[in-house]
């Protein structure tokens, strides 16, 4: 692709968008679609999923479901652990449950985006499926009676493939299988219970036109190699695998691959600038070639908005990206070496102008052509200079006089126009009153 696409697994966050707890939205259409036209509108994504719940299709067969307002249901009960048989669950109907639901907004949302934005279409994966209607025992069954195990997946991977057909059909050009217990076991568990049924869900994606995606949340780095020979297009995961290890076992296996931004320390908890190094972390590890840029699983409810703009910029603006490299590069020097002029002793008023590089960034080229103007109308009473972050005096600058956006301008050690450019008469008026006071 000509850059690196992004794709914010928006999931219940998309309701906090627009204020809408996430056990309503996930039972509307049309918060669903407002959610996620926000999302789009916000974050400028290349790709959104309709929605991120691994519980519609346990739902469906029978599962109780517990609700919460920051978070996608929690299967609170097990069919097949309470007695109950493959034959005693209900059949699988794309009318049952909240699946009318999502084919709706999938199929508005196709109408609306086009070919702008990649539809994901989310399934839970027949293993973690298989564990929603068994529960923990199934880990025991595995050694006890494996056969019984391979009927249950084999069943959750009819119904992901039903489920994923009528989404494909709504409009869906990606189909998602979320199967995040496989990080849970060893590679040949992975090999015997999983692969053999993902791999006829993702050759029945493929006829039907669509592309594929294993979503593996966990430390599944054990299990990359088995993944990766699975007959998906894509891999996803979240932060405890490493991207770089993974770009080299998919790459091998013909496969794009995508993530993992932290969802905590850096989405959640942090700020725009954290989330910034994050992002430059997975653009490095990621490369330029197959790699999808996005969380490592669906985002928490309360990611504030910001971080996860910060992130879309530095996606959209190559001078963004290389600003919010000069930062992380500032960040671990104290440039003790490089040290600021002595403001107060001066006869002349100093302006310092942060940039880029004003030879090649446009809004640094104008923020020091309006310095260079003003500065002619106050004869000689005020000396300016202009340092670029693209070396390491600048860089020095940049921390010493805490500037954290550019272009900034700063007037006597002091950041007083930043990241905006001023006009000619609210600079001179700055800088006479500067004047004054030497």
């Amino acid at each position: 692709t000509s850059r690196i696409p992004w794709v914010p697994f928006t999931g219940v966050h998309a309701g906090s968008l627009i204020g809408v707890p996430a056990d309503a939205y996930l039972r509307s259409a049309d918060h669903i679609v407002a959610g996620l036209e926000e999302a789009r509108r916000r974050y400028r994504p290349d790709g959104l999923p309709v929605v991120f719940d691994l519980q519609l299709e346990a739902e469906v067969l029978g599962c109780q479901l517990h609700w919460s307002a920051e978070g996608p249901p929690a299967v609170c009960s097990h069919p097949l652990a309470d007695g109950l048989t493959l034959a005693d669950l209900p059949a699988w109907s794309n009318t049952a449950g909240r699946v009318p639901v999502v084919l709706e907004a999938t199929r508005r949302m196709a109408a609306s985006c086009g070919d702008d934005i990649a539809l994901y279409g989310l399934v839970c994966g027949p293993f973690t499926l298989a564990m929603h209607l068994w529960g923990n025992d199934i880990f025991l069954a595995m050694f006890d009676d494996p056969e019984a195990v391979l009927r249950v997946v084999d069943h959750a991977a009819a119904v992901a493939e039903a489920f994923a057909t009528d989404l494909i059909a709504a409009g869906c050009d990606v189909i998602a299988v979320v199967d995040p217990m496989i990080s849970q076991i060893a590679p040949d568990a992975v090999a015997t219970f999983f692969r053999p049924a993902a791999d006829h869900l993702f050759a029945a994606i493929r006829r039907q036109g669509a592309l594929s995606a294993l979503f593996v949340c966990g430390n599944a780095t054990p299990n990359l190699e088995v993944m990766a020979g699975c007959a998906c297009d894509s891999i996803a995961v979240d932060e405890n695998v490493d991207l770089a290890q993974l770009r080299q076992i998919a790459s091998a296996q013909g496969k794009s691959f995508g993530g993992n931004l932290k969802l905590t320390v850096a989405l959640l908890m942090g700020d725009a600038a954290t989330c910034r190094h994050d992002a430059l972390r997975c653009f490095d590890a990621g490369g330029d070639t197959g790699f999808v840029l996005s969380p490592g699983c669906d985002l928490p409810y309360g990611v504030p908005p910001a971080n996860l703009e910060a992130v879309a910029e530095l996606v959209h603006d190559p001078y963004r990206r290389e600003v919010a490299r000069a930062a992380v590069v500032a960040a671990g020097d104290d440039y003790q070496d490089i040290s600021l002029p002595d403001y107060a002793a001066s006869d002349q008023v100093i302006v310092d102008i942060i940039t880029l590089d004003s030879a090649t960034c446009p809004p640094c080229q104008y923020m020091v052509e309006a310095v260079a103007t003003a500065a002619a109308r106050l004869d000689g009473r005020v000396r300016w200079q202009e340092h670029k972050v693209t070396g390491r005096q600048g860089l020095g600058m940049m921390t010493h006089l805490k500037v954290g956006n550019i272009p900034t301008i700063c007037i006597d050690g002091s950041p007083r126009f930043i990241s905006q450019i001023p006009d000619q008469e609210a600079l001179v008026d700055a800088l006479r009153q500067a004047v004054a006071c030497h």
